[in-house]
């Protein structure tokens, strides 16, 4: 990538697109640099590991959706598309790893210009990156950046890859100790980053870094040329949507604590303090699952149980008594409906034998005199 930060570079879109409209919006940034002032918020630790599967239309509460909108299958995960200018949907964790392991499976984009991005980042600009071009097939990009440094141009290394990255899931891996970095392409280390050789240490990422996936058009007219050039060229929005593919997600802090602080403004992993207790993170994410009914069946103790039976065997005593007690008030009811249909039936019987009887008598004749 050129010599420009990736933090920087999102900057710089989010400013254009306020007066052009178009650029995409930052997938990262820094709202306070630690560097700069001792009044920055406290980092949120994760403090666990869990696995995310995105299946289902809630990120939940421990991620932001910082731009734009994902849409979710239970096959392809999360989807992170591009159909206009301007469109950079991303997510951001809205905890922090002080030291730890990323691992994603992700399906890269296609389309000229648009990059599909992986990343870890702190607030004072330290970055761990994963950028797989839309329009390159045959190579996967891992970078990385320390306080925003970019005086050298080393830090970027281009993986040849045996598959297209934009056709199928893989899995994209990122671990990250006090000593090294290490990357991984579907189980295999494609780079090792020791200390030392990330300019003695000064440019190594070594402060809390929350995380980072989305996807942008680096190919955007507007953008600077040599951005566009290290895209692969302009991205033409005619020939989309463009398409990234997020299916799951595991993430390792190896740290333990509630929050972590930067102890001063050097920015060293020394520096860091780690603030005792459960994260809020960890709390969310490992709490149970609601207890079935059966379950909190089971938790009742002996006496508990007695006293449930019991209040239950009353109700089903009541019940039946009372559903006893409506059938005997409707046979009641019914045998004096019945015994007043008999006496009416009785009445018209008589009345009918009478007639039949005055009949046979002649008692109806009709006259043979004309009227």
């Amino acid at each position: 990538m050129p010599s420009i930060t990736t933090n920087t570079l999102f900057t710089t879109l989010s400013l254009l697109s306020t007066f052009l409209a178009s650029p995409a919006v930052a997938q990262t940034w820094t709202s306070c640099n630690p560097l700069n002032t001792t009044d920055c918020p406290t980092n949120a630790a994760l403090s666990t590991e869990h696995t995310y599967h995105f299946t289902n239309s809630s990120l939940g509460t421990t991620w932001n959706q910082t731009a734009g909108s994902l849409k979710y299958t239970q096959s392809g995960g999360a989807h992170f598309t591009i159909s206009t200018r301007g469109d950079a949907p991303t997510i951001q964790s809205e905890y922090y790893l002080f030291g730890g392991e990323l691992e994603v499976w992700m399906r890269a984009a296609t389309g000229t210009g648009v990059v599909s991005s992986i990343v870890l980042q702190s607030e004072d600009l330290d970055e761990v990156d994963w950028e797989i071009l839309g329009g390159n097939t045959t190579h996967i990009q891992s970078n990385y950046f320390g306080k925003g440094n970019t005086t050298s141009y080393d830090r970027a290394i281009w993986h040849p890859s045996s598959f297209q990255p934009q056709d199928d899931f893989h899995n994209y891996t990122t671990r990250w100790t006090k000593d090294e970095l290490e990357w991984y392409i579907d189980g295999a280390s494609v780079r090792v980053l020791k200390y030392a050789e990330a300019n003695g240490g000064k440019n190594f990422p070594q402060t809390p870094m929350n995380v980072r996936i989305g996807v942008w058009a680096g190919g955007d007219e507007d953008n600077p040329k040599d951005t566009v050039e290290w895209a692969g060229g302009e991205t033409d929005y005619g020939d989309g949507p463009y398409t990234m593919s997020v299916r799951s997600l595991r993430v390792k802090d190896y740290s333990e604590g509630k929050e972590y602080v930067y102890g001063d403004m050097t920015g060293s992993w020394d520096s860091i303090e780690i603030v005792p207790g459960n994260s809020t993170a960890s709390k969310t994410l490992n709490a149970p699952p609601p207890l079935t009914a059966s379950q909190r069946w089971n938790k009742l103790s002996p006496g508990a149980k007695i006293g449930v039976g019991s209040s239950v065997g009353i109700t089903c005593i009541a019940l039946i008594a009372l559903a006893g007690f409506y059938c005997v008030r409707q046979r009641k009811a019914g045998k004096r409906e019945r015994a007043a249909a008999d006496l009416a039936f009785e009445s018209e019987r008589k009345e009918l034998s009478a007639y039949q009887m005055q009949m046979s008598k002649g008692g109806f004749a009709v006259s043979s005199k004309p009227f």
